[in-house]
């Protein structure tokens, strides 16, 4: 008897830990009650874990959305959209985020086809296959130099190897770029450092912008889709 009572209350101890749910799942299930700003705590809990784990960024963003926080919402879209550029409903909601707030994803007349292309590849996924393309063409050069062998597969891999590389260039000056996104409602843009300054322009809530210096609480920024440059207080942005 006492055998069949261990047995039984290990079997109902490994029922109770197997319907335990893990903070993402608690999380999840806030998420659909509405509880936006406890499922927003366990998700930033979850990131501390987890600082390179898109999904998390892409749900925190969700919530932030779900809140009414455009900003927020979207600068944590491009933090996922910078980690998996491939996933649909992340680039998705981060076009959306922006789109509320009157920018884009895709600058104005470039196909959108050609901005997935461009972005097909996370940053550091193209970092690893151009250092892998070197890799291959010193071994097939090498090759080539004391056999002579291989050379048209050679001349392909150079072919790769340039466009690979030309790519990752491009790519490395957009990731050198300091990006945020307006967070506050209305983001004055100021003719110098402090609010003694006269304000140029206003941006709106969720409109990426290059920070270019930093001075005290400002930021020295230029809002690209605008043709802006200007000083903007700290606390109004958020850096992506």
């Amino acid at each position: 008897m006492k055998k069949a009572a261990l047995l039984c209350a290990l079997l109902m101890g490994l029922s109770a830990f197997s319907w335990a749910q893990t903070p993402m799942q608690q999380a999840e299930e806030l998420y659909r009650q509405g509880k936006f700003s406890a499922a927003l705590s366990l998700y930033e809990a979850e990131l501390k874990k987890a600082p390179n784990d898109p999904h998390v960024y892409y749900n925190i963003g969700n919530c932030y959305f779900k809140m009414g926080s455009k900003g927020l919402a979207a600068a944590n879209y491009y933090r996922a959209f910078k980690l998996a550029p491939r996933d649909a409903d992340i680039r998705h909601n981060l076009s959306l985020a922006l789109a509320a707030g009157g920018e884009r994803l895709v600058p104005a007349g470039m196909p959108a086809v050609l901005h997935e292309a461009f972005f097909y590849l996370s940053y550091p996924e193209l970092k690893g296959l151009t250092f892998v393309l070197l890799w291959l063409f010193c071994v097939l050069a090498s090759i080539w130099l004391i056999k002579r062998k291989f050379g048209r597969v050679l001349v392909a891999c150079v072919v790769l190897l340039a466009a690979s590389g030309g790519w990752f260039y491009l790519r490395h000056l957009l990731e050198q770029e300091y990006l945020a996104v307006v967070a506050a409602p209305v983001a004055e843009i100021r003719s110098g450092p402090g609010t003694n300054f006269p304000a140029s322009a206003s941006v709106a809530q969720g409109h990426l912008i290059t920070v270019q210096d930093a001075k005290d609480e400002w930021y020295e920024v230029i809002v690209k889709s605008q043709g802006i440059k200007g000083w903007v207080e700290k606390n109004a942005v958020e850096q992506i």
